[in-house]
């Protein structure tokens, strides 16, 4: 990039996108921003869906928080996703207001996914360190209560460039969303307050889980006198692997999702003549994106009585698929297995 803040030829900037290389870029972009909607929408839906219509697990408390975090990854896959594509074209021309509101809209859902995904980590951290306590902190009434100070914070954080921070409207009138929203915003608000802290709660939320989840698997194996010394520490070591992964899934995906973009910002606003490679920044994008996709496989995919629910729709859906072709043939249906009630049971010893 030279003096004037012209990048090279060949070289197109993500701070200054440009038409006729971005139409060349945008080609891929657009089909893995399409494909990252697609799998937000239907995989978040049918978290709703299960939950919703399997009373069972509709009547669990912690559920209420799976639920927000799968509506906040459904609309950034119905929402954020489309209006993201549609302002890297530049689109609405000539419209702030208008603009403003799209922008916001996407910086709103994506905030509400953040703080979904830490109130799943405050959940835990209390069902399972303040087993005794859980009813009364997380009744009914408190958890929607959590929910929705989650979704007003979001929506707070969100529509701040709508109220006057944000950056001067390009004069060709196109909305692109690095030259409307500050990076100061980003960096400052966006990443620091709305991101960095949330992460770092949930890393000492989910640190102080897996300590007291090993130690409690620990008792839990001693206390088996009947095995083999040798055999007790390899069920240790198995649970304990099986905590760990799961625990470093959660907070690995939501590092690696979100922390590429809003380093490219600290960038940008570090040092506003270096010039980032296009395809770098739009890959961040779809990083940020993905995390939306992700959280129902890693939330929610790995947990008994979901994967239950999974297998039951499955099984519906062959014996439907079943009658439906061989009508009038002797088709007993499968016997689906329904997951016991979820409740917040404390760990041994607690």
């Amino acid at each position: 990039m030279d003096a004037s803040g012209n990048s090279s030829p060949g070289l197109q900037c993500f701070q200054t996108p440009n038409e006729t290389y971005s139409s060349l870029l945008d080609i891929p972009y657009f089909l893995c921003e399409s494909l990252t909607a697609l799998l937000s929408i239907v995989g978040n839906l049918f978290i709703c869906a299960v939950i919703l219509l399997n009373r069972k697990l509709r009547l669990a408390t912690a559920n209420y928080f799976l639920v927000s975090l799968a509506v906040a990854d459904f609309f950034v896959g119905a929402v954020v996703i489309p209006c993201a594509q549609i302002t890297d074209i530049g689109l609405p021309r000539y419209r702030p207001q208008l603009c403003l509101l799209m922008l916001c809209t996407l910086l709103v859902f994506t905030q509400a996914s953040v703080f979904s995904l830490l109130a799943v980590a405050v959940e835990r951290y209390i069902s399972i360190l303040k087993p005794f306590q859980y009813k009364a902190l997380m009744s009914p009434r408190h958890a929607l209560f959590i929910i929705l100070a989650c979704w007003l914070l979001a929506f707070a954080s969100g529509i701040l460039p709508l109220l006057g921070w944000h950056g001067p409207f390009p004069a060709s009138g196109e909305c692109v969303f690095k030259s409307i929203i500050q990076d100061a915003y980003m960096v400052y608000f966006s990443f620091i307050a709305c991101m960095l802290v949330p992460l770092s709660v949930m890393m000492v939320l989910y640190g102080r889980i897996f300590l007291e989840v090993r130690r409690q698997i620990r008792k839990v194996a001693e206390g088996e006198v009947d095995l083999s010394a040798q055999e007790r520490r390899r069920i240790i070591i198995r649970k304990e692997l099986h905590t760990a992964t799961s625990l470093f899934l959660l907070l690995f995906f939501f590092t690696v999702c979100w922390l590429p973009v809003h380093i490219l910002n600290i960038v940008a606003l570090v040092c506003p003549s270096c010039c980032i490679p296009n395809l770098f920044g739009l890959t961040t994008v779809i990083l940020s994106h993905a995390n939306s996709a992700i959280n129902p496989v890693v939330y929610v995919f790995r947990m008994r009585s979901f994967r239950k629910a999974f297998e039951g729709a499955l099984a519906r859906l062959c014996y439907s698929s079943a009658v439906g072709t061989h009508a009038g043939s002797e088709i007993m249906p499968s016997t689906i297995v329904e997951e016991p009630p979820l409740r917040n049971t404390p760990l041994p010893g607690k």
